[in-house]
C-alpha cells in the first residue's frame, strides 16, 4: 500500500526500505529517495500522504543516509565495484558476515571479491542486511 501511494503521488520517489519495530501498533520507518536529494518538505509531504499508515503506526519518513541498505538488484547493480558488506539470514559454510568488493549483480544473486583473495556468490533472497561501505581518507571523506 505505501509503494503504491508512492508511485500515485510522488512518482520520482523511491521507497528504498521500510522498518517495523514494536509489532503492530509500533513505529514504521521508511527510507526515501530521489534525484537531487531528500529534504524535510518532501519527508512532511510524504507523511502526510499516508494518513492511513499514521493511524496504525507512529510515522517516521527519513533519507536512507550514507549507510542505506542494498535490498533490490537495481540497488546492487548501482553500486558495482563498491566496498559492501553483507549479512546472510542463514550462515554459509559457518559464516553469516561477508565484506568485499561487489562484482556482478542479477536479478537473483551477488558476487563479492572477498579480502582474502577469494571470492563468493550469494543469493539475494538469503541476504538479510547489505550496504555499502564507505572509507573516508583524511582530506575531508571522498568515498573510495
Amino acid at each position: 500500500m505505501v509503494e503504491a501511494t508512492l508511485a500515485e503521488r510522488f512518482p520520482e520517489v523511491e521507497l528504498v526500505d521500510l522498518e517495523v519495530r514494536g509489532g503492530a501498533t509500533g513505529t514504521l520507518t521508511l527510507f526515501i529517495d530521489r534525484s537531487g536529494g531528500v529534504d524535510l518538505e518532501l519527508c512532511a509531504a510524504v507523511s502526510q500522504a499516508l494518513d492511513d499508515v499514521r493511524g496504525r503506526y507512529a510515522l517516521e519518513v527519513s533519507s536512507p543516509g550514507l549507510d542505506r541498505r542494498l535490498r533490490k538488484p537495481a540497488h546492487f547493480a548501482f553500486e558495482l565495484g563498491r566496498d559492501v558488506a553483507v549479512k546472510l539470514v542463514a550462515p554459509r559454510d559457518g559464516r553469516s558476515n561477508f565484506r568485499g568488493v561487489l562484482r556482478a549483480s542479477d536479478a537473483m544473486s551477488i558476487t563479492l571479491d572477498l579480502a582474502d583473495g577469494g571470492s563468493v556468490t550469494l543469493p539475494l533472497r538469503g541476504i538479510a542486511k547489505a550496504h555499502v561501505v564507505y572509507n573516508f581518507d583524511t582530506d575531508g571523506g571522498h568515498r573510495e
